[in-house]
């Protein structure tokens, strides 16, 4: 299941660098995509940045695991810090813990994904907006800093929805076959909604255990959307809800070209993750064609200095980065699932239907604190 994740993002990205070199590329010569497996540990991540490095891989992508981008992020910052004048950057299309744009934000790493934060912000407001996020709210969450971080919003969110946590739960990370015993809990607390930031496995598990126990409770999630889901939940995933950054009925006749660009080229309609790593790297595209090169090659600094102010139109809206902390201010959009959704998901004849569109302005969460940006002269 995390390799199906690392796949997503993979398409998302292929699709926006071939659009880039449909164009011309960057000075005159088309953008070369090299891929490393990080066999999805971070010391397997760190072994193939440096294999990357020793390539002449300038600019970074990486997708799932907050565990593994933690571990880029620092990386990426030891070996800036060491070259001089061979820096890299990091492109973080899916790693979406708080850290990263908070104590360890750093000038060579953008986010171009939400947050715990965002991600909570939105869902809270939009099932409440649809009255059906009730009273009382279970926080079940993968027990590593995307997941505490996703259990926090959740506990932050509460006065602004109006509900109190009755439980939280933080449980190993895709390691549990059986989450009855968790069910069982949920079920105890009278949860009338269960917010999780799990995903792959965890999320599935969680939700066909739900479904065997006759859980009541609707779940809000994050990563609903990701391949298999739906299918695998079946029926139980009716009247769930998700925040996500795309959704292709929410956003008109410019959503449909860009879902039908996206078919043509890759053979389906862009779902889970595939949008937002499409949309970030158009962003790096813009980037790039507006960076000159210096003699014939990449200022990587220069680069990351457009970069910070680069905004672009995506068709849910206007998408920018901030450049204090390097966190992409983008729209969310809330849906949830139903039988009456334009789109179908895993071939079943269940979809995601909008439910709100949050503008850039209103899925935003503050600039941390504790992120001191060291930039280069």
């Amino acid at each position: 299941p995390q390799a199906s994740t690392g796949q997503s993002f993979r398409s998302g990205v292929r699709y926006a660098i071939d659009k880039l070199n449909a164009g011309g590329g960057w000075n005159g010569q088309p953008v070369q995509l090299i891929e490393y497996d990080n066999q999805g540990g971070p010391a397997g991540a760190s072994d193939k940045l440096k294999a990357a490095i020793a390539d002449g891989v300038q600019i970074v992508v990486q997708g799932a695991s907050s565990a593994i981008g933690g571990q880029i992020t620092e990386d990426v910052r030891k070996h800036n810090l060491r070259n001089p004048g061979k820096e890299i950057v990091y492109v973080n299309v899916g790693a979406e813990a708080m850290e990263l744009t908070g104590e360890k934000c750093n000038f060579h790493h953008f986010r171009f994904t939400g947050n715990a934060q965002v991600r909570t912000k939105a869902l809270v407001a939009g099932m409440k907006q649809a009255g059906t996020l009730g009273s009382k709210v279970y926080a079940i969450n993968q027990n590593y800093s995307w997941g505490q971080d996703m259990e926090r919003a959740v506990v932050d969110n509460a006065a602004a929805g109006g509900y109190q946590v009755v439980e939280k739960t933080l449980h190993d990370t895709n390691k549990i076959q059986d989450f009855s015993p968790y069910v069982s809990k949920i079920v105890a607390s009278g949860a009338e909604t269960v917010i999780t930031g799990n995903w792959s496995n965890d999320l599935l598990l969680l939700m066909k255990a739900s479904k065997a126990a006759g859980l009541k409770a609707r779940f809000g999630t994050v990563f609903l959307d990701q391949p298999g889901n739906v299918a695998n939940a079946g029926d139980t995933a009716l009247g769930h809800f998700i925040a996500h950054a795309f959704n292709p009925e929410a956003g008109g006749a410019e959503s449909t070209r860009f879902v039908d660009d996206f078919k043509a080229k890759t053979g389906h309609v862009p779902v889970f993750v595939e949008p937002q790593a499409a949309f970030g790297l158009a962003m790096v595209a813009e980037a790039l064609k507006a960076t000159k090169p210096q003699g014939d090659a990449l200022n990587v600094n220069a680069f990351a200095k457009v970069l910070e102010g680069t905004r672009i139109r995506t068709p849910m809206g206007e998408v920018s980065m901030r450049a204090a902390d390097h966190q992409v201010l983008m729209p969310m959009v809330v849906s949830m699932v139903a039988k009456d959704a334009k789109y179908k998901a895993d071939g079943t004849d269940m979809g995601f239907k909008p439910v709100k569109v949050f503008t850039a302005e209103e899925a935003a969460a503050p600039v941390q604190g504790n992120c001191k940006m060291q930039r280069p002269d």
